[in-house]
């Protein structure tokens, strides 16, 4: 674990088997300087457990940057259900997960991510107290998701505005890949601000949907990344501006909802050579987990929330305004000033 070469000096990874209802699961923590590790659990089919491992730190070490640069108190968690093959009691399962993250110690508190619900956090909630994003209690503010898609959205104007000088996304093409509840929330903000959609998703239910309500125009999975679009937003998994991708995408802006959608930080700079503007994911993002902060701390305030996605738009403007005057990749500007908050 300790020559991972994902490992930053994560504080604590911690790995959780039940053979009963068959959860395999990790949750890392990365850094706690600013509070106990915040960050949603993923439910995934894994190709490897390695994969998952190498999912748990860069998602964790993510969480520590996002937090400290949205100025949260907390810090950066992240779990990771290794989705069990067949069929399998969810209810057992996310009990078992509920006890896994009750015996971190108060040390990570849990929301949703990829594959996990509201429903989830409910059963979660049952075997512990450190669990947010739920849609009942005192300070309950139920998913977090349409938070994130605002914060997207606000994200994508910032760097239209930036690149283009448009104060409009109206008529611009924005292809977005993966229509989950963020995604899908992006695309009504974008449909409702007159922007043209190009989507996909492996749901022909929810394309259908996204081409009768948003006339979004449908493509493959596989070429997404390459149509021709303004502004191109991964909404799904990581990965999805590598090598082999990047020289096929036309658009000049990238900007997402996805965690770590560059494959390397290489693919920064890379970005930058193509005079691609690439917005740092866990800058625009940091939607969900600001609404999860405003929950945990007991007494949810929708005001503060709006203060806090207003100073996300200051945060990737000057981000995008360093890394021009230095002539550095966006990525690694957003990564500097992280540590430095984090004093790493």
């Amino acid at each position: 674990m300790f020559d991972h070469p994902d490992f930053d000096g994560h504080e604590g990874v911690h790995f959780f088997s039940d053979p009963t209802s068959g959860l395999q699961a990790i949750i890392a923590g990365h850094n706690t300087r600013f509070g106990p590790g915040g960050g949603g659990t993923r439910l995934w089919s894994y190709a490897t457990p390695k994969d998952a491992i190498t999912d748990a730190l860069r998602l964790s070490r993510a969480m520590s940057y996002k937090n400290a640069m949205a100025g949260l108190k907390l810090g950066g968690g992240k779990g990771v259900i290794i989705r069990p093959e067949g069929d399998f009691d969810r209810t057992a399962l996310f009990q078992a997960y509920g006890r896994a993250v009750q015996a971190v110690g108060g040390r990570y508190i849990t929301a949703e991510d990829v594959g996990v619900s509201p429903d989830d956090m409910r059963i979660i909630k049952t075997q512990t107290d450190f669990v947010a994003g739920l849609d009942d209690g005192p300070a309950a503010s139920g998913d977090p998701s349409p938070v994130t898609a605002d914060g997207v959205f606000r994200s994508i104007k910032v760097a239209v505005r930036h690149a283009t000088g448009r104060e409009s996304i109206e008529g611009l093409r924005v292809a977005v890949q993966g229509l989950g509840h963020v995604g899908y929330g992006l695309c009504e903000h974008l449909h409702a601000a007159g922007a043209h959609l190009i989507v996909t998703d492996i749901n022909k239910v929810v394309l259908d949907r996204a081409k009768t309500e948003l006339g979004a125009i449908i493509v493959e999975p596989d070429v997404i990344h390459a149509v021709d679009a303004d502004v191109f937003a991964p909404c799904a998994l990581g990965g999805a501006v590598s090598e082999a991708s990047l020289p096929e995408i036309k658009a000049k802006i990238i900007v997402g909802a996805a965690n770590n959608q560059l494959a390397s930080v290489e693919m920064g700079e890379a970005c930058r050579q193509r005079g691609i503007l690439y917005a740092p994911d866990y800058i625009v993002n940091a939607g969900g987990i600001i609404n999860v902060a405003a929950e945990v701390s007991g007494s949810y305030d929708p005001n503060w929330v709006k203060s806090k996605l207003d100073a996300l738009e200051i945060t990737l403007k000057n981000i995008f305004m360093l890394a021009e005057e230095r002539s550095e990749p966006t990525n690694l500007v957003a990564d500097q000033m992280a540590r430095e908050r984090l004093k790493i």
